[in-house]
Protein backbone atom coordinates (compact mmCIF):
# COMPACT_ATOMS: atom_id res chain seq x y z
CA UNK A 1 0.00 0.00 0.00
CA UNK A 2 3.06 2.28 0.18
CA UNK A 3 5.20 3.49 -2.71
CA UNK A 4 8.49 5.38 -2.35
CA UNK A 5 9.92 7.60 -5.10
CA UNK A 6 13.47 8.99 -4.88
CA UNK A 7 14.94 11.92 -6.78
CA UNK A 8 18.01 14.16 -6.77
CA UNK A 9 20.75 11.79 -7.85
CA UNK A 10 23.20 12.63 -10.59
CA UNK A 11 26.80 13.30 -11.53
CA UNK A 12 28.85 15.59 -9.31
CA UNK A 13 32.53 16.50 -8.97
CA UNK A 14 34.51 15.40 -5.94
CA UNK A 15 33.86 17.86 -3.12
CA UNK A 16 30.44 18.79 -4.46
CA UNK A 17 26.99 18.42 -2.94
CA UNK A 18 23.67 16.79 -3.74
CA UNK A 19 20.27 16.75 -2.10
CA UNK A 20 18.23 13.57 -2.36
CA UNK A 21 14.49 13.44 -1.73
CA UNK A 22 12.00 10.64 -1.15
CA UNK A 23 8.23 10.94 -1.15
CA UNK A 24 5.92 8.24 0.17
CA UNK A 25 2.43 7.71 -1.18
CA UNK A 26 -0.42 5.49 -0.11
CA UNK A 27 -1.83 5.06 3.37
CA UNK A 28 0.44 7.18 5.60
CA UNK A 29 -1.46 7.04 8.87
CA UNK A 30 1.15 4.72 10.41
CA UNK A 31 4.41 5.79 8.72
CA UNK A 32 7.19 5.49 11.31
CA UNK A 33 10.94 5.41 10.57
CA UNK A 34 12.33 6.60 7.22
CA UNK A 35 15.89 6.42 6.02
CA UNK A 36 18.49 6.09 3.30
CA UNK A 37 20.70 3.16 2.34
CA UNK A 38 23.26 2.80 -0.43
CA UNK A 39 24.82 0.02 -2.46
CA UNK A 40 28.03 0.32 -4.47
CA UNK A 41 29.17 -2.21 -7.09
CA UNK A 42 30.55 -5.33 -5.42
CA UNK A 43 29.43 -4.26 -1.96
CA UNK A 44 26.53 -4.99 0.36
CA UNK A 45 23.74 -2.50 0.85
CA UNK A 46 24.56 -0.38 3.89
CA UNK A 47 22.68 2.15 6.00
CA UNK A 48 23.49 5.83 5.53
CA UNK A 49 21.02 7.60 7.81
CA UNK A 50 17.63 7.00 9.43
CA UNK A 51 15.21 9.32 11.20
CA UNK A 52 12.07 8.76 13.22
CA UNK A 53 8.99 10.99 13.41
CA UNK A 54 10.34 12.96 16.38
CA UNK A 55 13.60 13.77 14.60
CA UNK A 56 15.98 11.33 16.29
CA UNK A 57 18.67 10.28 13.81
CA UNK A 58 21.22 7.54 13.36
CA UNK A 59 24.08 8.31 10.97
CA UNK A 60 26.77 6.17 9.38
CA UNK A 61 30.18 6.80 10.96
CA UNK A 62 31.82 7.12 7.53
CA UNK A 63 29.62 10.07 6.61
CA UNK A 64 29.12 11.94 9.88
CA UNK A 65 29.84 15.62 9.35
CA UNK A 66 29.10 15.35 5.64
CA UNK A 67 25.37 14.72 5.66
CA UNK A 68 22.09 15.89 7.12
CA UNK A 69 18.85 13.93 7.11
CA UNK A 70 15.49 15.60 7.61
CA UNK A 71 11.81 14.81 7.14
CA UNK A 72 8.51 16.53 6.63
CA UNK A 73 5.78 14.49 8.27
CA UNK A 74 3.01 16.54 6.64
CA UNK A 75 4.40 15.79 3.18
CA UNK A 76 5.42 12.19 3.97
CA UNK A 77 8.92 12.92 2.71
CA UNK A 78 12.54 12.55 3.78
CA UNK A 79 15.60 14.34 2.41
CA UNK A 80 19.33 13.67 2.52
CA UNK A 81 21.82 16.51 2.08
CA UNK A 82 25.22 15.17 1.00
CA UNK A 83 28.28 17.42 1.17
CA UNK A 84 32.00 17.05 0.44
CA UNK A 85 31.27 14.04 -1.71
CA UNK A 86 34.05 11.59 -2.51
CA UNK A 87 34.40 9.06 -5.36
CA UNK A 88 33.83 6.26 -2.84
CA UNK A 89 30.36 7.69 -2.19
CA UNK A 90 29.33 6.57 -5.68
CA UNK A 91 26.38 4.20 -5.27
CA UNK A 92 22.68 3.72 -5.78
CA UNK A 93 20.91 5.36 -2.87
CA UNK A 94 17.64 3.77 -1.72
CA UNK A 95 14.85 5.20 0.37
CA UNK A 96 13.36 2.97 3.07
CA UNK A 97 10.27 3.36 5.22
CA UNK A 98 8.65 1.35 8.00
CA UNK A 99 4.88 1.27 8.07
CA UNK A 100 2.56 -0.20 10.67
CA UNK A 101 -0.55 -1.91 9.36
CA UNK A 102 -2.89 -1.22 12.25
CA UNK A 103 -5.47 -3.69 10.99
CA UNK A 104 -3.13 -6.64 11.59
CA UNK A 105 -0.52 -5.02 13.89
CA UNK A 106 2.42 -5.78 11.58
CA UNK A 107 5.47 -3.58 10.89
CA UNK A 108 6.57 -3.73 7.24
CA UNK A 109 9.58 -2.21 5.49
CA UNK A 110 9.29 -0.68 2.00
CA UNK A 111 11.99 0.25 -0.53
CA UNK A 112 12.17 2.76 -3.33
CA UNK A 113 13.72 1.91 -6.70
CA UNK A 114 16.84 3.95 -5.95
CA UNK A 115 18.60 7.00 -7.37
CA UNK A 116 22.17 6.88 -8.70
CA UNK A 117 24.85 9.16 -7.28
CA UNK A 118 28.11 9.31 -9.23
CA UNK A 119 31.07 11.28 -7.88
CA UNK A 120 33.91 11.93 -10.31
CA UNK A 121 37.52 12.50 -9.27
Amino acid sequence: QVQLVESGGGLVQSGGSLRLSCVASGSMSALTVMGWYRQAPGKEREPVAVINRSGRTTLADSMKGRLTISRDNAKNSVSLQLNSLKPEDTAVYYCNARVVDTSIFVLTGYWGKGTLVTVSS
